[in-house]
């Protein structure tokens, strides 16, 4: 169980800050002593009330700053491959498997193949579609906002960081 204080990954929204873990203010019936986790997310407003025996929603810790380095490190060699769904619906719920995975790895495989297929679509002079661009954003807003806590940097620093690893780890010549 999580305690007052520790950083969570909740679901699709993201880093969570835990700030309580009691029953529910003037629950009544067999539910009144059940535990939810009263948590506030980092990148968005809001407060978000979790069951803390709750096996439909996904709810882990941050990952460790050794494992963000490690994963940062592995960019290069994790599949990227271009989804080329049917439809727009397929395409959404092959994004959304990914994104309620809850699991980075994943959301690396997904930015990778979203930004392949960016530059693919740029370069016969199109624009990438809505679906690619709203999941990339999703994607980049939680694989971002947990890096962002793991390593200890603004979330705003994170995307030039990963830049500059993944450059560096290409071209070793580049960063000396």
């Amino acid at each position: 169980m999580f305690q007052p204080g520790d950083m969570v990954v909740y679901a699709s929204t993201g880093v969570c800050r835990v700030e309580e873990v009691s029953p529910l203010q003037g629950a009544k019936g067999p539910d009144q002593n059940k535990k939810y986790y009263r948590l506030n997310p980092l990148q968005q407003d809001g407060v978000i009330y979790a069951p803390v025996d709750n096996a439909k929603v996904r709810i882990r810790p941050v990952i460790s700053a050794q494992e963000a380095e490690e994963l940062i490190d592995l960019i290069p060699t994790i599949d990227a491959a271009v989804c080329r769904a049917p439809t727009l619906q397929a395409l959404a719920q092959h994004y959304q498997s990914a994104v309620r995975s809850n699991d980075c790895r994943d959301l690396i495989g997904m930015v990778k193949a979203i930004y392949n297929k960016r530059h693919a679509v740029e370069a016969q002079k199109r624009h990438l579609g809505m679906v690619d661009e709203r999941y990339m954003k999703q994607a980049e807003r939680l694989l971002y906002g947990e890096f962002s806590v793991a390593l200890g940097i603004p979330f705003d620093e994170v995307q030039p960081y990963i830049a500059s690893r993944v450059d560096n780890a290409l071209d070793p010549a580049a960063g000396a």
